[in-house]
């Protein structure tokens, strides 16, 4: 039997790998063979997480340890099998690649291959560039924290205050007790 994963990328519109693997091999090898297929190193921290159909995160296979808890399911990369925690098409997965900025690839089990063999993993299609494998934090969130605010940020720029009806502002014109706003004291 063999897994073909499809990889995309929110970032790259036509960034696409296909990975075939052995369904007995580790996440650690399909770590390593998404790294290869990207030309990635592997020096960051990284994540699996299997994902409902929604793309919502489920599991969590980590790289490294994480939990010392042993009352708590922990899955690692290099202890766990593909076929442990995935075993029907269209299964989705999400690939953390840079963690202090949450980016990721979103991969989807597209067919099991059954009455063949594999050993180790192979990219079957690769597609576009990959992105950058790391950004710098401040970058992002300097180039994330423009907004454009014209005049038309907040709605309709020509609204006409006259077409506002005082019922809708319930509280401005009520009796406050004879205090007025300013004289209230909190």
């Amino acid at each position: 039997m063999i897994y073909r994963f499809t990889i995309i990328s929110d970032e790259v519109d036509d960034f696409v790998r296909e990975i075939q693997i052995n369904p007995e091999a580790t996440f650690y090898n399909f770590h390593e063979a998404i790294l290869k297929s990207t030309g990635y190193t592997d020096d960051q921290m990284t994540s699996f997480f299997i994902c409902d159909d929604d793309w919502e995160k489920e599991k969590e296979i980590t790289l490294e340890e994480m939990d010392d808890n042993p009352e708590m399911d922990s899955w690692v990369m290099k202890e766990t099998e593909l076929s442990e925690l995935i075993e029907d098409e269209k299964q989705k997965l999400i690939y953390v690649f840079d963690y202090m900025t949450e980016r990721c690839f979103f991969i989807e089990l597209s067919e099991i291959i059954t009455g063949k063999e594999m050993k180790g993993a192979k990219c079957t299609k690769k597609e576009g560039e990959a992105p950058k494998q790391t950004v710098d934090f401040e970058v992002m969130a300097a180039g994330s924290g423009t907004l454009d605010l014209d005049e038309s940020f907040y709605g309709d720029q020509d609204f006409d205050m006259d077409e506002f009806d005082k019922e809708g502002f319930g509280g401005l014109d009520e009796d406050t007790g004879g205090a007025s706003f300013e004289e209230e004291k909190i």
